[in-house]
């Protein structure tokens, strides 16, 4: 157990890519992404991708490396990652997994039971429940039959309900349950070091960032992948609301304001996940100094 994961958590906006190389430099170590909606090629501008500058200085693995075409899920990234490790811990006793994407984060650190192959009959169900009867439906199931996961889960994502009422209903066990149990053991230890901003100070960055990426061609790489708008990985926020607005449902101002509002909703899902988690000490990104400081009192170093 010398060697460390050092897990930098935080909503979006926040400042995690900034400081994790930072964090990187300092130590001498390689970054492992934990945000899903980078681990697609096709999606760069939508998802606040790095920039090659830090992309460039520091060793990052698990970003832009499979298409939205492929599938892909937590338990393939568990399996992924813990394969990674040895080798970055063979070249420093320390590495980094940052990210907004709780599930991701909490499948290392926590592990995650195999789930059982579902009957197709009863995802159909619940498929043509959808169709049928709207995702408000299916939202009022999942309240009555997992309300942990309920309070956690995008609300908009019909596909995330499904999976949570499709096996619940196949093994009788809460999705939420699945996903809190812990793993039989890590060889390693974990520094839990979070970051946040005051809602204020996060809000406006949220806002100036969504302006950032209208500059930098947000509308044009969505139009790109306009023909795969079904595909999950698209079903995220910034890509919707442009889809939306392709076809003619609302304006450009209104898409801009859906992003921001969508974007803002989204790091406050964010961080009632990880408010849970007593094990994560948390720092304002400004606060450098003292974070690397914590983690080489965590380290012993």
């Amino acid at each position: 157990m010398n060697n460390f994961l050092i897990v930098l958590p935080g909503p979006t906006g926040v400042g995690k890519s900034e400081i994790a190389v930072e964090i990187a430099s300092h130590f001498g170590i390689e970054i492992i992404s934990a945000d899903s909606r980078q681990f697609y090629r096709e999606m760069t501008i939508g998802t606040a991708v790095p920039g090659p500058e830090l992309l460039e200085k520091i060793k990052h693995h698990f970003i832009q490396f499979i298409s939205v075409r492929e599938y892909y899920s937590s338990s393939l990234y568990e399996r992924a990652v813990l394969k990674l490790l040895p080798s970055l811990f063979s070249r420093n006793r320390a590495a980094i997994l940052t990210g907004g994407s709780g599930l991701y984060i909490d499948a290392i650190c926590r592990g995650i039971d195999d789930i059982p192959d579902i009957d197709p009959a009863v995802r159909q169900k619940y498929n043509d429940k959808y169709k049928a009867e709207g995702i408000e439906s299916l939202r009022s199931d999942l309240r009555l039959t997992d309300p942990e996961y309920y309070a956690k889960v995008d609300l908009r994502n019909h596909q995330r309900i499904i999976r949570a009422l499709e096996i619940f209903e196949s093994t009788g066990r809460k999705y939420s349950e699945y996903l809190t149990s812990r793993s039989s053991g890590r060889n390693f230890r974990i520094i839990k070091t979070g970051l946040a901003r005051d809602r204020k100070e996060l809000y406006e960055r949220i806002n100036s960032r969504v302006d950032r990426m209208i500059g930098e061609g947000l509308e044009k790489e969505a139009r790109e992948l306009l023909i795969m708008r079904g595909l999950n990985p698209l079903k995220s926020v910034g890509y919707s609301e442009m889809f939306d607005f392709f076809e003619g449902k609302i304006s450009m101002d209104e898409a801009l304001h859906l992003i921001k509002r969508n974007s803002r909703r989204y790091a406050k899902r964010q961080i009632t996940w990880w408010n849970r988690d007593s094990e994560i000490t948390w720092f304002h990104p400004d606060n450098i100094r003292e974070i690397i400081a914590h983690i080489e009192r965590a380290m012993g170093s």
